[in-house]
């Protein structure tokens, strides 16, 4: 009965059936009094289903035209937007069963498969397949390894994310430490590369703090 989150849908169940009945001014009116209060803007133009959950709630956008599936979490700091000011649909869709981690940015009348999850501070600017995790900026689709169905709990643990960008550079690296062993005369020092340890700590002598 305390989250801002709950109130905002609420007040948004309220605004919309006023949008859609032609009271637009009313509906404005109450959503930016909504606002106000729970710091959760929420356009009454935008389609909201049922079982959404927005946990924490502050600073999430939601545009105009914007519909959001079945059974969807949203964390704080959000945006559903548009990217430009014509008319029509110009803000995401949201399948159902979706997670939206902290801070991400879903841009553009883009859709978001079912059962995927948006990384935390991911800028989402493509579709997105159904089955899918995005991550980093502007956002790398990863298929699941493990693709969830239907019935699966809320897909919350959201910080079982991969690392693109070092996966690749660790593969990289494999390459060239192959190459250089394959020099002919190569007798020198095996070539070593900043990574780290075995606990995920950076080495302080390999950058200048």
């Amino acid at each position: 009965m305390c989250y801002p989150g709950l109130h905002a849908i609420w007040g948004h169940r309220v605004s919309h059936w006023l949008w859609s009945h032609d009271f637009k001014l009313i509906g404005r009116a109450l959503s930016a009094l909504i606002c106000w209060l729970t710091g959760v803007d929420i356009h009454p133009g935008a389609t909201l289903g049922p079982g959404l959950f927005i946990d924490h709630a502050t600073g999430v956008v939601i545009g105009e035209t914007s519909s959001v599936g079945t059974n969807v979490t949203i964390y704080q700091g959000v945006t559903l937007g548009g990217t430009n000011l014509k008319r029509g649909n110009r803000h995401p869709s949201v399948g159902d069963r979706v997670t939206i981690g902290a801070g991400a940015k879903v841009l553009g009348p883009v859709t978001v498969g079912h059962d995927s999850r948006i990384g935390a501070n991911a800028v989402v600017v493509k579709p997105v397949p159904a089955n899918t995790v995005v991550v980093g900026v502007p956002g790398q689709v990863v298929s699941r390894s493990q693709p969830r169905t239907a019935t699966a709990p809320p897909d919350l643990d959201v910080t079982v994310l991969p690392d693109l960008f070092g996966v690749s550079l660790r593969s990289l690296l494999a390459r060239i430490d192959d190459l250089e062993n394959s020099l002919p005369n190569n007798t020198g020092p095996a070539p070593t590369h900043a990574q780290p340890s075995e606990a995920g700590v950076w080495p302080g002598e390999d950058f200048s703090i």
